[in-house]
């Protein structure tokens, strides 16, 4: 317990240190936020005319889709709000940056990762939020909502560790975490039944949308103790390997040899 509570507080202190300093600046803060919500807000006057046209898309509506893009917006707002750095760990590695953090007594992963928030992330975070809300959801479907935005966001941000670990492997690997990353956000946008059936595996696998947003959409539509169960046990194996995969590069690292320190 004293160690969990030890890092409790490094993570409370490194995200008001993070706030305070997106703060500092807060039209450019306000700017970025609204900015982001303005652009993704875009994307739903495309759907709402979409399904005017079209109809039903693979059996989905346009509250389904609207819950694709809630909860993915909310998974990859927390992920860049609380674990500002998860996309920026091979330039890190790359730089020899991580030697500010190898010094420090707190795991490296959790400590480099917490270090940092992203402004416009913010703005991703609160569209998740009012979108979802829009859909009228009762009380229940709320809770269910946070969990899985929460599991998302777990399993989201372990795929792009394990992605931008890579770097402590193979050279010039950088790109392809960048690539896996936004293919997985291009995913999770739309229906899986949209896909060919051939493919669908991959979104439980290598691209895990269907734990991020197909598991949580089936769950939102039809309540099941056996889809949240599964979601749960997804997010910690993602979560637990990403940390054993990067830990086993770790290993690997050379210093830059930065004559620096972290306050």
């Amino acid at each position: 317990m004293d160690r969990l509570n030890a890092y409790a507080r490094l993570f409370r202190l490194s995200f008001a240190a993070n706030l305070a300093a997106a703060m500092e600046y807060r039209v450019n803060f306000l700017v970025q936020v609204f900015g982001m919500i303005l652009n993704n807000c875009a994307f739903i006057v495309f759907w709402k005319v979409l399904f005017r046209r079209a109809g039903n898309l693979g059996g989905y509506g346009f509250r389904d889709v609207m819950f694709l893009w809630a909860i993915t917006a909310v998974a990859f707002g927390i992920s860049h709000v609380v674990f500002g750095n998860v996309r920026n760990l091979s330039v890190l590695i790359k730089q020899g940056d991580l030697d500010v953090y190898l010094l420090q007594p707190k795991d490296v992963l959790f400590n480099a990762m917490t270090s940092r928030t992203i402004v416009s992330a913010w703005g991703d975070m609160c569209f998740g939020l009012v979108l979802f809300g829009f859909l009228r959801p009762e009380a229940s479907a709320w809770m269910g909502f946070l969990f899985f935005s929460a599991t998302g966001t777990l399993v989201l941000s372990a795929t792009f560790v394990l992605g931008e670990s890579l770097t402590l492997f193979v050279d010039g690997s950088e790109g392809l975490s960048q690539s896996v990353a936004e293919m997985i956000l291009s995913f999770s946008l739309y229906p899986e039944k949209v896909f060919p059936e051939g493919m669908r595996w991959i979104f439980y696998s290598i691209l895990p949308s269907g734990f991020i947003v197909f598991l949580p959409l089936a769950f939102w539509r039809a309540p099941s103790v056996g889809i949240a169960a599964w979601v749960t046990l997804a997010a910690a194996g993602y979560g637990f390997g990403a940390w054993l995969l990067f830990s086993a590069g770790l290993r690997r690292y050379e210093s830059g040899n930065r004559i620096s320190a972290r306050s």
